[in-house]
């Protein structure tokens, strides 16, 4: 396998130094009962489930670049964290990690505010345990959470999957399918949408998963996935992907179906360019930024494929799959990706003009643009 690689350029434009640890989200903020800021306004992703469940280890393996196994020595959660999730030109929402202990009876817990402003609301319900108690937990959650907000969308994660063999995945996501949706039927409410995912963190199917639930909060994506359509079809492309670099979420792909090994195989290859450009790409000094607006790598398989990536933006990277013979068509390639650039941020600059307009923050991407309900407004 070889691979080519442009350093990036010293003029960088405000990345963090260094990727693994460093290049991450900011820190978490405090518990909910702490003083109301601007960012509350942000549509709201909440984690809920019961103790030891794994929501925890979710958050800090694809938001904070912790390594599975140090999510061993994590500590149980006994408060609500809010963790501010604002990097990325289409990823701006909050995480809201919900203690298992949660009472929903409880009259200090404000859960119309909650679910009032609230995106998406994942379960985590752990495969490996007795999942009876956190099936009724769910109906319980996410029945009082539709009442107050049908805009919610319901996501379950069946986690810690990598203990299971195929055959029992796929038994466990039937039976908890199945017992959730009757649940629902049985109190008529057929209307409120659950959607399964199998998920662990000791692979990538934790970030597909997340990457299904961003996309839902994003009113940009029929144009990015229309784009992307125009892109790889004038391209000669296999497939790309439009890539969060700090989270490895993908925010949008083209029509084709995903194949988790191509996905992965983009995943391991911002981990290549961001670890070369951390070991070659900065000054002697350890100043300037691993990833950067001069950023771009190809890699080259053995079995004539080529991975080529190149920086959409500060925070987004496109990741193209396709065959060598595709690719000696690189000046086209590279011609029909000026566009695509530039059509990327002519949208992104409509959502900062309309946020202006509506007397936001300058520079307020348009997923905070949101209805009184919390939900993102669909304006693109």
């Amino acid at each position: 396998m070889s691979i080519q690689y442009e350093a990036p350029l010293a003029d960088s434009y405000g990345v963090a130094d260094s990727f693994p640890k460093d290049f991450g989200y900011g820190e978490e903020e405090g518990d909910i009962e702490d003083s109301p800021t601007p960012s509350d306004s942000k549509p709201r992703i909440l984690l809920m489930g019961l103790r030891r469940s794994g929501k925890s280890s979710i958050q800090k393996v694809v938001f904070h670049k912790m390594s599975p196994n140090e999510t061993l020595f994590l500590e149980s959660t006994n408060k609500i964290y809010k963790d501010d999730i604002s990097s990325s030109s289409f990823v701006n929402f909050q995480i809201w990690d919900f203690p298992g202990q949660v009472d929903f009876f409880d009259p200090t817990f404000d859960y119309e505010m909650i679910f009032r402003g609230t995106g998406a609301l994942i379960f985590v319900i752990d495969a490996q345990d007795d999942y009876v108690e956190a099936l009724s937990r769910l109906h319980l959650t996410v029945s009082r959470a539709y009442r107050v907000n049908p805009e919610i969308n319901f996501e379950v994660f069946i986690h810690k999957v990598d203990g299971l063999s195929d055959d029992h995945k796929i038994e466990t996501q039937r039976d908890i399918h199945q017992r959730a949706n009757d649940d629902l039927a049985d109190a008529s409410l057929e209307k409120l949408h659950l959607s399964f995912y199998l998920t662990s963190i000791y692979d990538h199917s934790i970030f597909e998963a997340f990457s299904k639930v961003v996309q839902k909060l994003i009113p940009q994506l029929p144009t990015l996935e229309n784009l992307l359509n125009i892109f790889i079809s004038n391209s000669g492309i296999e497939k790309a992907f439009l890539f969060d670099v700090v989270s490895k979420i993908y925010i949008a792909t083209d029509s084709s179906p995903v194949d988790m090994q191509s996905y992965e195989l983009c995943c391991d290859m911002i981990d290549v360019v961001i670890d070369v450009s951390c070991i070659y790409g900065l000054k002697e000094d350890g100043s300037g930024s691993a990833y950067d607006k001069e950023s771009m790598a190809i890699i080259k398989l053995n079995n004539t494929t080529v991975l080529y990536l190149k920086e959409v933006t500060k925070f987004l990277a496109l990741v193209c799959i396709l065959r060598e013979e595709s690719f000696e068509r690189k000046g086209l390639i590279d011609y029909n990706f000026h566009c695509f650039r530039k059509a990327i941020h002519e949208v992104f600059e409509v959502g900062v003009s309309i946020s202006r307009t509506s007397n936001q923050p300058a520079g307020t991407p348009l997923l905070k643009t949101v209805a009184l309900n919390g939900t993102p407004r669909s304006t693109v």
